[in-house]
């Protein structure tokens, strides 16, 4: 035998060893020399496996695939591709875990990810369904491609998920995960799971539903952790679904245990709290002119006005104290998400006048709901006790409130803005004496 015919055959021995399905299984081989005719071009239902020889989910999936791919003989076809061999077959596709499987049912350029238990049961129950939809749709009836939700590979976020419209949940995996959640600014719920988890599926249109209403706000993302185990790993995960919270900038040991409840509102209720917690406190903001209040203020539940003493009566130590206090209890309300405004006492007589506290002296401090034209007056000491017993009071809805007169927003001066420096007596005028003979004055 010569050497050429040597190494032939010992390539030909590697390349069946390498492969999990032989031509004497119902399995149907795809290549990128026969996908396009085979499948796309074809009016049969398909379910195609992109798999990796060295996969361990593929090894353990091959007689359960076997066994469907025989029971489905004449019904649909069963194909698989090796992504090893052939990977722009699986590019369109965003195949990027092993073993995905998508069906190819009724519309070929929307194939739909199989979201079942790897078992034979499940997938021919699947394809069945797709079948039946299949002839529904040649019958002239009305059918939609399923949506999908999670595959064996590992897709539950837009990217994966059948069309992926609407879906706003992010998929991560052990390549993108520190850059997208641990390296963020943004506010992550991460969810850990398996395909087969029927808890998982169930909580699958929630956790979709929740994460289009908290866009914006906190971002939801899904780890199929079979697939991604280092990033399931990090956190130790060992059930499913796991949930984890990550605040901006959270390290691995920083993460925290999801324990709300499952449905959209209890998600939803549980991240917007988070949310708030993590909002930074409302800047104190100085009020010299009308814009400035009324962008402050107008829309917001309370706004509070603080009226400090004269800059010649606190100077810039003192001032920056007081301004220190309010700042302090702006953090501490801040999830109420009120308005924080400052004016130097007598600057603003249209305030003082609406509010009336221009004659109980500085400081002072009122709150004013613009949209009830209501407001109240804090009567205890200006300090951190006596500011905290007021505004919680006002968030609790007690705290006793006048109307203001008339229904326009009151009047603010534009002034200019304090230059943070001590205040300081206007100079005097000197007065010229060398004129006058004091010696011919007359008394």
């Amino acid at each position: 035998m010569t050497m050429s015919r040597l190494v032939v055959l010992a390539l030909l021995a590697i390349g069946s060893a390498s492969a999990l399905f032989s031509k004497n299984d119902a399995v149907i081989e795809l290549t990128a020399a026969n996908f396009q005719s085979q499948v796309i071009n074809s009016d049969d239902i398909w379910i195609v496996e992109f798999y990796a020889p060295w996969c361990g989910h593929c090894k353990n999936l091959v007689p359960e695939y076997k066994k469907a791919a025989a029971a489905l003989k004449g019904i649909a076809k069963v194909g698989a591709v090796d992504m090893t061999q052939h990977q722009s077959v699986g590019q369109p596709y965003n195949v990027q875990g092993f073993p995905t499987l998508k069906i190819f049912g009724a519309d070929k350029k929307k194939p739909v990810d199989f979201n079942g238990q790897r078992t034979a049961q499940a997938i021919t129950d699947q394809i069945l369904a797709e079948v039946k939809k299949a002839v529904a749709a040649r019958l002239g009836g009305k059918s939609k491609t399923s949506s999908g939700g999670s595959s064996s590979g590992g897709k539950r976020g837009g990217s994966g998920s059948g069309s992926g419209s609407g879906n706003e949940v992010v998929e991560l995996t052990d390549a993108n995960f520190d850059e997208l959640v641990l390296n963020s600014k943004d506010i992550w719920l991460v969810e850990f799971f398996a395909p087969w988890c029927g808890h998982c599926k169930n909580l699958e249109p929630h956790w979709k539903a929740a994460a289009a209403q908290l866009k914006g706000k906190v971002r939801l993302g899904a780890v199929d952790a079979t697939v991604h185990t280092q990033a399931a790993g990090k956190f130790n995960i060992r059930g499913f679904p796991t949930i984890k919270y990550f605040a901006p900038g959270s390290d691995v040991s920083d993460a925290q245990d999801y324990d709300g409840g499952r449905q959209t509102s209890d998600i939803v209720s549980w991240a917007e709290s988070r949310a708030q917690e993590n909002r930074p406190a409302p800047e104190v903001l100085e009020g010299i002119n009308q814009q400035v209040v009324e962008d402050a203020c107008k829309d917001k539940q309370l706004c509070i006005f603080a009226f400090l003493p004269h800059i010649l009566d606190c100077q810039a130590e003192c001032r920056n104290n007081y301004l220190a206090l309010l700042k302090e209890q702006s953090e501490k309300f801040k999830k109420n998400i009120w308005g924080w405004i400052w004016v130097e006492g007598s600057s603003q007589p249209g305030l003082e006048q609406a509010f009336e506290v221009g004659g109980f002296g500085y400081p002072a401090m009122t709150a004013f709901n613009s949209r009830k034209n209501k407001y109240a007056v804090l009567k205890g000491s200006f300090g951190k006790d006596g500011i905290h017993e007021f505004l919680r009071d006002l968030s609790y809805g007690k705290g006793r409130t006048s109307s203001l007169r008339g229904d326009a927003f009151p009047k603010v001066e534009t002034l200019t803005k304090w230059d943070g420096k001590d205040g300081a007596l206007p100079a005097e005028d000197d007065i010229d004496l060398s004129d006058v003979d004091l010696d011919k004055t007359e008394l």
